[in-house]
């Protein structure tokens, strides 16, 4: 598994136009943002629509990022086939292995018969270009009927990205996803969060915090999801409140991403010993077994 960015990690520099902030980071900020972190993977999700951009841009920043040695992972919102095929064409571009998708998008919300039938209508053309098609769980939909979207298709190229915070939206926790859906991860959200009572008692609000630093144990999850040895990348996303001013959110997402990234190197480096060990004495064992 390797440690990735994402447009989410900086979701305020990325702009968040109903809240008045306009873009202050490009993709080619994130590419060598990520470069100078030695970090090999970077995710441009929805709020930065690589449909929307030019053929040429697209092509130059793939090329960026290959000088740069990051891997692009695309992703975007909408379930629909004409939507991923043309995002078929971006993930060539950038010698994606798999997209992320959230099924819903603003007024556009299908039901499970009819996302079973796009799944299945698009598995020949992920089959033929060798794309994983990776479904994010996202509010609605429980961890058990993303299960059965997958069993109906095709496990092998429809797949997970798991989210450590979206299923809230579905009044499960992250146990309940992770038994369900960790088999099927090709992609982990690291999100960390906060539940707090509010000052009158009544009623949680739930806050994102830099990774490490929420009730989320990430070293367990990263062991649960490493087991199955399926999952390709760790991407770090950040759920940040607005502050007083704009350049104290954009500083405090800065500072967050940093904290977050020297954590999750040190998390990963542990899974990595452990998991050689682990196969050194499976070796050894297997070795003795067979004097």
């Amino acid at each position: 598994m390797e440690l990735g960015l994402s447009t989410y990690t900086f979701p305020w520099a990325f702009g968040v136009a109903s809240m008045g902030y306009a873009a202050n980071m490009s993709l080619v900020d994130l590419l060598h943002y990520a470069h100078q972190q030695g970090i090999g993977r970077v995710q441009v999700g929805d709020n930065f629509p690589l449909h929307l951009q030019f053929k040429t841009n697209c092509q130059h920043w793939a090329a960026l990022a290959k000088d740069l040695g990051i891997q692009i992972e695309v992703g975007t919102r909408r379930l629909e086939v004409a939507h991923i095929q043309q995002y078929l064409k971006l993930a060539e571009i950038f010698e994606a292995p798999f997209i992320r998708v959230v099924i819903d998008d603003l007024g556009y919300k299908p039901d499970s018969s009819q996302i079973v039938k796009i799944l299945n209508q698009l598995v020949p053309d992920l089959i033929a270009q060798k794309t994983i098609l990776a479904i994010e769980n996202h509010d609605r939909f429980s961890a058990s009927m993303l299960q059965g979207f997958i069993e109906s298709s095709d496990a092998d190229w429809v797949r997970i990205c798991l989210d450590t915070a979206n299923s809230l939206g579905a009044n499960e926790g992250i146990s309940t996803v992770m038994d369900y859906l960790a088999p099927y991860t090709i992609n982990l959200h690291i999100k960390d969060f906060r539940i707090q009572r509010w000052p009158h008692l009544m009623g949680f609000r739930v806050e994102g915090c830099a990774a490490g630093q929420g009730i989320l144990d990430i070293p367990a999850l990263l062991q649960q999801v490493a087991a199955y040895e399926s999952c390709q990348s760790v991407t770090l996303e950040l759920w940040s409140s607005p502050l007083t001013t704009k350049e104290d959110t954009l500083e405090n997402e800065r500072q967050w991403a940093a904290t977050s990234i020297g954590y999750l190197k040190k998390s990963l480096c542990d899974i990595y010993r452990t998991h050689k060990n682990k196969n050194s004495h499976d070796e050894n064992f297997t070795h003795r077994s067979r004097r």
